[in-house]
């Protein structure tokens, strides 16, 4: 079932997959969101008006909250984990009611917005309310408002509590794993990748010597390259064979020396193929000028998901910049498209724009597992769920670090051409690769023609130089492919 949104309390809406375009307009202290729908082949518009606090307002409060609030903010703490646990408790079945689901989303927009003007007994007020309609087994509005919530409370009562753990490192990889394994989300992203190295390595290898070297700067478990190194396993023949190095930069030792071993266990098994895996650890920026490169060889550089973790702009330029000094032959970038706010600093266009892509995302495993699985709970919990949770937790401070994940593909193309880069078109080849790919991963929703289905779909953009895996009508995932500009 779809996730719907509420925007006015005079009618109900269709699904929230049907209007993700949101655009932003603030005027007088009041931020309006403007969505656009499709309801049986007509557009219509509708205006969710919320009021925020501007000016003096905001430091009264903070003098105020620091004296009036110091008793009560225990014992507001204890009676709002309660509710939670009560919630968790709980295992309430699916919305049946449209307007349930629309009241939902409505509530966390109001709490959201109580706590961005730093009134404490309003956000309050609404999270004890939507404790008691969330549930992290009933429908995807129910399940994502839930931790949605969570990530509400632990902005409101922060530092005093810790709503939820982390997960552990083995917890966060068998999510991912699931997640890899049931949805085309990931694996859209490393197909696509693979298949634009693929084309670059052989549209020069009249000069590359049969060596490849890719710079991966978060090969993470290296989920990516089995599969390019059986593609180039094929290609290899005795005559002709192929030198694959892998320079994959990594967040800690154990992780880069497990996957090193994983990578040359199953390189092993494939003929006519040379493979080395050099793992390093750090900032990129600053390792990418020490690498170095076998002359001729064909170098391509792998930006997978890794852009958006960086903590600021000048990270950004600052490796885009180190790229670009060893003139690679191509740049893969595929990011989320997790908002259209990368230029502003308020937590509440943040937070609808985050709400809308986990809805979307919530709502696309119902494609994939069934409700009762627990690979889709451990996916929800240990994933996305922390995911939302850091997104929304974040205080006046950190959020600045934060924007840079929140980009479209008009933000990072701006981002790439300022720093030499020029797009590449997507060859026919990676889009029926990526469509194909939906007709095999696809189980409820109806695919139709040209990829475009009830759920997933492939669109072409930028006049064929990227391409999204979207659901419904929210794109979630983008791939570009750049090259230095001459």
């Amino acid at each position: 079932m779809a996730v719907p949104l509420l925007l006015s309390s005079s009618h109900p809406l269709p699904p929230i997959g049907h209007f993700f375009q949101a655009k932003r307009h603030l005027q007088e202290g009041k931020i309006y969101i403007r969505s656009r729908y499709r309801m049986q082949g007509e557009v219509a518009e509708d205006l969710l008006t919320l009021s925020l606090s501007v000016g003096s307002a905001k430091k009264r409060k903070r003098r105020e909250h620091h004296h009036h609030h110091s008793c009560g903010n225990k014992t507001l703490a204890m009676a709002l984990l309660h509710a939670r646990e009560r919630m968790l408790c709980l295992n309430r079945g699916g919305i049946e009611e449209d307007d349930k689901g629309l009241r939902l989303v409505r509530l966390l927009l109001l709490c959201a917005a109580s706590i961005d003007r730093e009134d404490q007994d309003s956000a309050a007020a609404y999270l004890f309310e939507i404790y008691r309609h969330v549930s992290l087994t009933g429908d995807s509005i129910q399940r994502v408002a839930a931790y949605f919530a969570d990530g509400l409370l632990a902005r409101l009562l922060a530092p005093a509590s810790s709503i939820e753990a982390n997960p552990t490192p083995a917890d966060e990889f068998s999510a991912f794993t699931s997640l890899y394994s049931a949805s085309p989300y990931y694996q859209f992203a490393h197909f696509t990748a693979n298949q634009a190295i693929t084309e670059t390595f052989e549209a020069e290898e009249h000069r590359n010597g049969g060596a490849l070297h890719v710079v991966d700067l978060d090969v993470s478990h290296g989920f990516q390259w089995p599969s390019l190194i059986e593609s180039l396993s094929e290609k290899a023949t005795s005559s002709n064979p192929i030198r694959l190095r892998i320079t994959g930069f990594g967040r800690n030792a154990a992780e880069l020396r497990e996957t090193e071993t994983r990578l040359s266990g199953f390189a092993r098994g494939c003929r006519n193929l040379s493979f080395e895996f050099d793992g390093k650890l750090g900032y990129a920026a600053d390792a990418l000028k020490d690498l170095s490169f076998e002359k001729n060889a064909t170098i391509v550089v792998n930006l997978v998901f890794y852009l958006h973790e960086l903590k600021s702009y000048g990270e950004i330029s600052a490796t885009l910049e180190s790229i670009h000094s060893f003139n690679p032959s191509l740049l893969v970038l595929i990011d989320k498209e997790w908002g259209s706010v990368m230029q502003t600093s308020g937590f509440l266009p943040r937070f609808v724009d985050s709400l809308h892509y986990f809805a979307a995302m919530f709502d696309s495993l119902d494609d994939c597992l069934p409700a009762e699985s627990k690979e889709r709970f451990r996916i929800e919990k240990n994933h996305l769920g922390r995911e939302i949770r850091n997104a929304v937790r974040l205080k006046e401070g950190e959020e600045r670090g934060a924007l840079v994940k929140y980009g479209t593909l008009e933000t990072w193309k701006a981002v790439m051409e300022s720093r030499g880069f020029e797009g590449v078109c997507m060859s026919s080849r990676s889009v029926s690769q990526a469509k194909l790919l939906l007709k095999i991963k696809s189980h409820c929703s109806a695919m139709e023609e040209h990829g475009r289905g009830a759920g997933f779909r492939i669109s072409e953009r930028d006049d064929g130089r990227a391409m999204s895996l979207g659901w419904q009508e929210r794109h979630l995932i983008t791939a570009t492919a750049w090259k230095c500009s001459s």
